[in-house]
Order: C-alpha cells, then sequence, then structure tokens
C-alpha cells in the first residue's frame, strides 16, 4: 500500500486550481477530508466491485461527477477508472468539478457560508445540496461533519499549498 499525504500534492494542487480558477486551499484542505480511506488501488478497486458506486482515487470522485466535469477539458479522453492510478488526474478533476459547482452559485448567497464552504458542502452532497445550503438550509450532521472537518483541516492546507 502506498503511503498518503494530502501534502505531497501541493504542486499540482496550486496547477490544477489555477487552470480551473478555484481556491487551492479548498482544493487542499478537500484532499485531507477525503484522505480518511486507505488510497491504494488495488484496496480502491476490490472496495468498487463489492461497492460498485464507490468513489475512486485521492479525492473520492463518483463516477457520475467524473464524466460530467471532464466534458470539454483537458482530461475529457481519461477514464474514471485510471483515478486510482493517476493522483495528479484526480487533482485535476477535483479542481475542475470546484469550478463546475462555483459556476452553479448565486452571485450572493442568502446562507451564513463562505462561497469555500458551500463549494466544499457541494462537493461533499452533491450541487442540489449546496444550492439550497446557499438558500439558507441547514446542512444534516454527515454534511456538518464535513464542513468542521474542512474548518479542522483549513490551516494545515494554507500551509501545503504555499
Amino acid at each position: 500500500m502506498r503511503d498518503y499525504d494530502p501534502a505531497d500534492y501541493a504542486k499540482p494542487v496550486r496547477e490544477f486550481a489555477a487552470q480551473a480558477g478555484v481556491n487551492p486551499q479548498l482544493v487542499m484542505a478537500i484532499l485531507y477530508n477525503e484522505s480518511y480511506k486507505p488510497h491504494d488501488p488495488d484496496l480502491e478497486r476490490a472496495w468498487q466491485r463489492s461497492k460498485p458506486d464507490a468513489s475512486f482515487g485521492i479525492a473520492n470522485m463518483h463516477r457520475a461527477a467524473f464524466d460530467d466535469t471532464k466534458q470539454g477539458r483537458p482530461f475529457a479522453a481519461r477514464r474514471w477508472e485510471e483515478l486510482p492510478d493517476d493522483r495528479d488526474l484526480a487533482v485535476q478533476a477535483e479542481s475542475w468539478h470546484l469550478r463546475d459547482l462555483a459556476d452553479q452559485l448565486p452571485a450572493k448567497p442568502a446562507a451564513p457560508y463562505t462561497r469555500d464552504e458551500l463549494l466544499a458542502l457541494g462537493y461533499n452532497t452533491g450541487a442540489a445540496n449546496m444550492l439550497a445550503f446557499a438558500r439558507g438550509a441547514k446542512p444534516g450532521s454527515q454534511a456538518q461533519s464535513y464542513l468542521d472537518r474542512l474548518h479542522d483541516n483549513w490551516q494545515k492546507s494554507a500551509d501545503a499549498v504555499k
């Protein structure tokens, strides 16, 4: 099993976040949030065989999100199945998915959340829920836990992408 520390991917995080026009600190914080499971290609594939809707790669991206995100992007010819083996691809897809979510947010959300918090919630719960949170809906316990972990990882994410 390969060791994994999100900070090791600071360079691609900075590069792909800049290309997508999103906050690299947010991209890194999501990698920290998603680092709770082992990111070994063989283990991910074994898990996926028993749970076909499982997510792949260090950014834990689902197939539908990846397939939607890759359209018209530099990685359009790539496949979701490559995510466990290509960590840079996972960071690139995460960054562009966040861009797509950002494009859906209203200019002035009514919610008490920052734009980055809403994007993290969207990454975790989907665009429809993100938009509900932007209108003032309260996150459930799992979404709130994700947001709490984001806050816990925020400073080390900033340090990693300096």
